[in-house]
């Protein structure tokens, strides 16, 4: 069974499509939105997306040189295998309340981390979620499976 309570160890944005996201330490999430001013956020399955710690350190230990943002990511949480959980699975996170909506994504034009070291974790170990409850979101947050 995976942990069940973890530490938020970065809140990732980017207000444009095709750029990498940039730790910017705290954001709002809004309800049935995502993150506030992210590209990605909107309606639909995908408003927030989720990384483990330790899956960007062990695709580290291969020599990948990536920061907190780089496979797209809005949260990075350390102590929690997100793709461990199942659809459904409501996650607190700071004050907002988040649902798992989806597993991964199909990459249709591999990125350039894929391109430099011919993988790319997102597709298998990413999670999304949908927001249930908005609130603030920072470093430093527990995120809680409900």
């Amino acid at each position: 069974m995976t942990n069940t309570t973890g530490i938020v160890q970065a809140v990732c944005f980017s207000a444009e499509k095709g750029t990498a996201k940039q730790d910017i330490g705290r954001a709002e999430l809004v309800t049935q939105y995502g993150l506030k001013g992210d590209a990605h956020a909107g309606g639909g399955r995908r408003q927030v997306s989720l990384l483990s710690l330790q899956k960007i350190e062990a695709f580290r230990s291969k020599g990948a040189k990536v920061d907190f943002g780089a496979f797209g990511e809005n949260i990075v949480a350390d102590g929690i295998d997100f793709a461990a959980l199942p659809v459904g699975t409501k996650l607190r996170c700071g004050e907002a309340l988040l649902e798992i909506s989806q597993f991964g994504k199909e990459c249709h034009n591999r990125c350039a981390i894929y391109h430099n070291m011919g993988d790319c974790i997102m597709p298998r170990e990413g999670i999304f979620a949908v927001v249930l409850q908005g609130g603030m979101v920072k470093t430093g947050d527990t995120i809680h499976v409900e």
